[in-house]
């Protein structure tokens, strides 16, 4: 039995590529910064297979003989957004970034829109989701007109209270915006955001749900499939993919209850299977918010359950955890930041060494394809032969 394990620490990253200032993210660093804003941070699981060796982390220090592998991953995709990083880990590098629309989408997607749902919008501008439905939120109440908006990212996101908006026609509307968001305007996801409460009070709630553009070419998980070789995506996973390569898919709402479904699955599935899960919370509830105290918590929270994780590895297995993009909450605005991301290798197999600056997230692919004996063409370069004890 082999099996790889990837979980996601979603917006993790550990410092700025060296093009992030054609982003604006010049001396952005999640991790590092986190750790600086908070005194320090306690992760000792995480610490002692190399996190400390690949970053300056206060309260990590460098572990002297690091029990995984360790290193971190450039992208060489453009783009910094959680699509283009996850195609990336699973082997499709893109050219080109997604669509974004500062000044907000045009009158002919928009006017479309409209008359597709038979309702006027609000909003259609760049904005915070949290403070878009407390700016629009009492309107949006007392007309039902969904409230529109996107970010320094490739979204097209919709909110709508769930006791004015139901579910279902909610994400029916997101099909609609997907349906018409193609081509040229081809935005990386479309993102249901439902909220409750009342004015001055508004929360988002856990009912969000992505609808991404299918994979441009074959990913690595396609090549598993053919194989025989099931994928399992916990969280998000699914939905970035737009279900293309996911045997199953199980979604998960928070941090908490990802690694919940990582564990059973773990104890479940005994045999050939890569299991993909992404942890959400990092990137949604803190990164996006600048609550560095909150990030902080999130990753010690985490590290305490790692051991869970650990256990659960068997003689063929390893664990890769990594993450898709930066979303520095020290960082000015409340976007997604242009950073390398951490690479952890654990499993009874991997020889603890450093593995470098990768030139790809790619690199992930390209090894899992090795793991399994799966031929899959990808500019990532594998590093099993470096693993291998």
């Amino acid at each position: 039995m082999k099996r790889i394990v990837i979980v996601v620490l979603d917006s993790v990253g550990v410092g700025s590529l060296p093009d992030a200032h054609i982003y604006g993210d010049e001396g952005s660093n999640t991790l590092g910064n986190v750790s600086r804003a908070v005194g320090g941070l306690n992760l000792p699981n995480m610490g002692r297979l190399g996190l400390g060796n690949i970053v300056p982390v206060e309260g990590v220090p460098p572990a002297d003989k690091p029990e995984g592998a360790w290193g971190k991953m450039a992208e060489v995709s453009k783009g910094k957004d959680t699509t283009t990083g996850h195609w990336e880990i699973a082997g499709l590098t893109l050219d080109a970034p997604f669509p974004t629309y500062p000044e907000g989408f045009p009158a002919e997607i928009m006017e479309a829109f409209e008359a597709q749902i038979g309702r006027k919008t609000l909003g259609n501008y760049p904005a915070s989701g949290t403070v878009i439905i407390d700016e629009l939120g009492e309107e949006h109440m007392k007309t039902g007109f969904p409230i529109v908006y996107t970010s320094a990212d490739s979204v097209f996101q919709i909110a709508a209270h769930e006791e004015i908006v139901p579910l279902d026609q909610l994400y029916a509307w997101c099909e609609t915006a997907r349906g018409l968001l193609q081509g040229k305007h081809g935005v990386g996801r479309v993102i249901a955001r439902p909220f409750v409460g009342e004015p001055g009070s508004f929360q988002r709630t856990a009912n969000r749900h992505d609808y991404s553009l299918p994979p441009l070419r074959p990913t690595v998980l396609d090549a598993l499939g053919e194989k025989g070789i099931p994928v399992y995506g916990v969280g998000k996973i699914s939905d970035i993919f737009a279900g293309q390569g996911i045997s199953e898919s199980f979604p998960t709402k928070g941090n908490q209850a990802g690694i919940d479904q990582v564990v059973q699955l773990m104890e479940e599935k005994r045999e050939d299977c890569l299991i993909f899960a992404n942890l959400v919370d990092f990137d949604m509830l803190w990164g996006h918010r600048n609550d560095a105290a909150g990030y902080a918590k999130g990753l010690e929270e985490f590290d305490a359950r790692l051991p869970e994780i650990m256990a659960g590895l068997r003689s063929g297995d390893l664990l890769f955890i990594l993450a898709d993009h930066g979303c520095d909450p020290t960082f000015p605005g409340t976007d997604h930041t242009r950073e390398y991301v951490p690479l952890l290798v654990a499993g009874e197999s991997v020889n603890p060494v450093h593995l470098g600056v990768r030139r790809s997230f790619a690199d992930v692919a390209k090894t899992a394809a090795d793991w399994f004996g799966v031929e899959y063409e990808t500019v990532g370069i594998s590093f099993l032969p470096e693993i291998r004890s």
